[in-house]
């Protein structure tokens, strides 16, 4: 498959998400917030590319026949951007009235008292922040990124002509005020009992006359550029690269266009204009609804669609964890792995502050992807090298769209007196993990470390399910110290004894565990491999999985996004691929070999796509504690049982619901996993 083409088909199940009989309203919403936002970012990222690409200037390698394919995608998310409109003129709104609020949607009130007060809103508060433009030849124009505008047509009055020939059109932009307002207003309530809700796209539409005195205004359109987010760094820039990403961040609001929605109703004459007047092609126009942005839909006032309870349930932990008075002494004991954000994330930071405080620690080492803002992780590695520990950060800054907040962290950190590193020309350090290191002599305590599937970013991980794992295990110890160096000095490759890294072993050692499996089931036993990632693209990885599958290996892969394997074919027969959109953001990575996982057993920071393979610094770890071996498989088995939330994707790239007999429980993977570490906490 198309990386891309995939990628869509994934977005579109987190839009068919929002039907979902067994969700809230407020999550119906979040999951239409959620399609738009990707789309926006998908374009300003991937599709930025494929325009560079038909131009001859992208560097990347996994774009290909640009022009062909850039229409099949302004195809798709046109489709799916007029689904997600009707979603809402459907669904939502009938959901809406049934708990007595109308969304005006398309449709305005009829009510005059409520015209009247969107009217006196409009005159108090709206119109100090619109700005018309009237287009014409010469006329300067600067489309914001990601802002939607009205593109008018106008008819001077006076001008009107009754004969045959068509009238004189003008044309005007203005930009919406979605950043000034709130999208939403909540209009006075009348006779019938309901709250209404009206768009603040059609407060404009209402009076919009009173901005053009001189015109009839003929229609209004929406209209929104997305802008190249790239920060114009190549890969391989080995500069001061945190002057220079400082330095360029502006340049995302400025860079190239990417892509170009506009209202699908829109009359010929005025969608020409605008080709002309901001030079577009026609191949570049991506038609849409009436509305855009509708990842504002998260915005929607709160009181009229409340989150339910049960998505608020809290995080637990094992009681151990509960009633120990010191995380070492337990990691010590033997290693366990939390599971976000079913269990607590908090003590990955409590972690922290017990190592910033004990005396037996003498050195700290982290690598950050995307941190949070305000890291209590960082506030706690700050505190550390104020209590005199030697703190060693690897921070990434070029994270996509976190370079800001990476770069304003890693300034704190290096005024506090930690030795920041930053990125590594070529690589992306895209590995989570943590290595506190201890006097072991006269028995003052062991060196732990933690190794995870997610960021350090206590935000996130109440929102993504990952894995995180507290070890204090010699062999990975020591395999991180040597991590570690390899991140300071990359012209030494270091030997891993345990842990698989990308740059270093983890592609052969990949393609012995399945060659291990190809061979098994080839002597007649039972092959079996059972992988969970966000994406799957490698493709030499992907034609192991197509000879273990036809030399007899049973393959369930789980694959959130993108997967360029294709299923259900002569040579992937064994092959399966589920996807799971629910609740929870689906993040961690775990690979599993033979059954149960006995032939190996891993979790891991990478994807299987060419970037995490090529030009990353990825860290699997196996898991041989058997408590949490099995725990992991129970966990992986559930999601392999979900027939709720989960679809098989099949050699067309459509997501099929997964099929249940008559009788068969309904199992929801992500409140079963939640209630089945409840059970575990008890232990």
């Amino acid at each position: 498959f198309n990386r891309d083409i995939s990628w869509l088909s994934f977005d579109k199940m987190v839009l068919e998400a929002s039907l979902s009989a067994d969700i809230s309203l407020r999550e119906r919403l979040d999951f239409i917030s959620f399609h738009s936002s990707n789309l926006d970012e998908f374009f300003s990222v991937r599709v930025a590319e494929y325009r560079k690409a038909a131009y001859g200037k992208s560097e990347v390698e996994d774009v290909s026949e640009p022009t062909q394919t850039l229409r099949r995608i302004n195809s798709i998310v046109s489709g799916q951007m007029s689904e997600a409109s009707d979603i809402i003129s459907t669904v939502v709104r009938d959901e809406l009235r049934q708990s007595g609020v109308v969304l005006h949607f398309g449709d305005m009130p009829t009510d005059r008292e409520q015209l009247n007060y969107a009217e006196s809103y409009f005159m108090n508060e709206i119109i100090a922040y619109l700005q018309p433009l009237l287009l014409g030849k010469g006329t300067l124009v600067f489309l914001r990124d990601n802002r939607p505008y009205f593109a008018l047509r106008l008819v001077a009055k006076g001008h009107r002509t009754h004969s045959e020939d068509a009238p004189h059109y003008d044309y005007a932009l203005l930009k919406l005020p979605t950043n000034d307002f709130r999208r939403f207003l909540t209009l006075p309530q009348t006779g019938d009992g309901m709250t209404h809700v009206m768009m603040l796209d059609d407060i404009i539409r209402q009076n919009i006359s009173v901005l053009f005195p001189g015109y009839d205004v003929e229609g209004m359109w929406v209209i929104k550029l997305s802008r190249d987010a790239d920060l114009g760094i190549n890969e391989t820039f080995a500069g001061d690269i945190a002057e220079t990403i400082r330095h360029n961040l502006g340049k995302r609001k400025t860079g190239a266009p990417a892509g170009f929605y506009h209202d699908k109703m829109m009359p010929r004459d005025l969608l020409d204009c605008l080709q002309k007047t901001f030079g577009f092609a026609a191949d570049e126009m991506v038609a849409c609804g009436r509305y855009l942005n509708l990842h504002q839909m998260a915005s929607f006032p709160e009181a009229l669609a409340p989150r339910q309870p049960e998505t608020l349930r809290r995080p637990t932990a094992p009681r151990r964890l509960q009633v120990s008075a010191s995380l070492f002494d337990v990691i010590e004991r033997g290693d366990f792995m939390l599971h976000y954000p079913y269990q607590s994330f908090d003590y990955v930071v409590r972690l922290f502050n017990e190592a910033a405080r004990d005396p037996s620690v003498t050195e700290i080492k982290v690598t950050q992807y995307r941190v949070a803002t305000n890291s209590a992780v960082v506030n706690s590695l700050i505190e550390a090298a104020a209590n005199n520990k030697k703190v060693t950060v690897f921070v990434e800054l070029k994270a996509r769209f976190d370079e800001k907040n990476n770069l304003e962290m890693s300034d704190r950190m290096k005024a506090a007196g930690i030795k920041t590193i930053y990125s590594i020309p070529g690589l992306k350090v895209h590995a989570k993990v943590a290595l506190i290191l201890r006097e072991e002599e006269g028995g003052k305590g062991r060196s732990v470390a933690y190794i995870s599937t997610g960021n350090f970013n206590e935000q996130t991980a109440r929102q993504y399910t990952d894995h995180g794992l507290f070890t204090a295990d010699k062999k990975v110890i020591g395999d991180l110290k040597r991590l570690f160096d390899f991140l300071e000095n990359t012209a030494v490759k270091p030997k891993m004894e345990k842990l698989l890294v990308s740059q270093l072993n983890m592609t052969d050692r990949l393609r012995k565990l399945i060659g291990k499996e190809k061979e098994i089931a080839q002597n007649g036993g039972e092959g079996r491999i059972l992988l969970k990632m966000n994406g799957i693209q490698h493709r030499k990885l992907i034609d192991e999985l197509y000879e273990a599958s036809m030399a007899g290996v049973k393959v369930d892969l789980i694959v959130r996004g993108i997967c360029c394997l294709i299923p259900q074919k002569e040579y992937s027969q064994n092959i399966t691929v589920r996807r799971i959109i629910d609740r929870h953001l689906e993040h961690g990575r775990v690979w599993s070999f033979g059954p149960g996982g006995e032939r190996g057993l891993f979790i891991a920071s990478a994807d299987w796509l060419n970037r995490n393979i090529k030009r990353r610094i990825e860290v699997a770890v196996p898991i041989e504690n058997a408590a949490i071996r099995q725990e992991l498989t129970q966990m992986l088995d559930i999601q392999l049982a979900d027939n709720t939330h989960a679809r098989i994707v099949d050699s067309c790239l459509n997501n099929t619901p997964v099929a249940r007999a008559e009788g068969e429980p309904a199992v929801r993977s992500q409140t079963a996993i939640g209630e089945l570490l409840e059970r575990h906490a008890l232990r």
